[in-house]
């Protein structure tokens, strides 16, 4: 049976060797996602991981476009080739199998983006994002009168930006 800190390394571990699979870092909540499909493990105990991994250095977190991105560090790129063995063999497949299906899944959810931000009660600017490995492409901004608004553009963009991105450019680019 194994002993609470055996978990405790082991999932760190996890972390560590699912991160060291991605270059450009990943949003907290995606990679949470990922580690909790592999490792049954809950939102609080994953968030205690990730603050002790930060704390002693084997990742750091970034903000690019508002968002909080965590990578693994050059540290815990040392400590994941020290303790890789820690991780049972049938843990690394299930990982791999995870994070091949969930990668692409987070891929086509971040490359549309949006956000309302209130300017005051009943004013909100509303931006709408195309975003690439994690570099913005297309972003324009809008003001909505209302909340109601706001949401409706917001849920329009994410669900028609495919249609409307290239009818944009059109327009900027022949303004027709």
């Amino acid at each position: 049976m194994k002993q609470p800190n055996e978990d405790l390394a082991e999932n760190k571990v996890l972390i560590l060797y699912l991160l060291n699979k991605l270059s450009d870092g990943i949003k907290s909540d995606n990679l949470y996602k990922i580690v909790s499909s592999t490792n049954n493990i809950n939102y609080f105990y994953y968030q205690e991981l990730i603050t002790d991994l930060i704390n002693t250095n084997l990742i750091g977190s970034f903000t690019k476009d508002e968002d909080t991105f965590i990578k693994i560090t050059s540290e815990g790129e040392n400590a994941l080739s020290l303790t890789k063995s820690l991780l049972p063999g049938i843990l690394k497949l299930k990982a791999d199998n995870v994070f091949k299906a969930e990668v692409s899944t987070i891929a086509e959810e971040s490359s549309i983006v949006t956000e309302y931000i209130p300017r005051d009660e009943n004013n909100y600017t509303v931006k709408c994002k195309i975003v690439e490995k994690n570099d913005v492409i297309f972003e324009v901004s809008a003001f909505a009168g209302s909340r109601d608004r706001a949401k409706q553009i917001s849920d329009n963009w994410k669900n028609n930006a495919t249609r409307i991105y290239p009818q944009i450019i059109d327009l900027l680019l022949n303004g027709d």
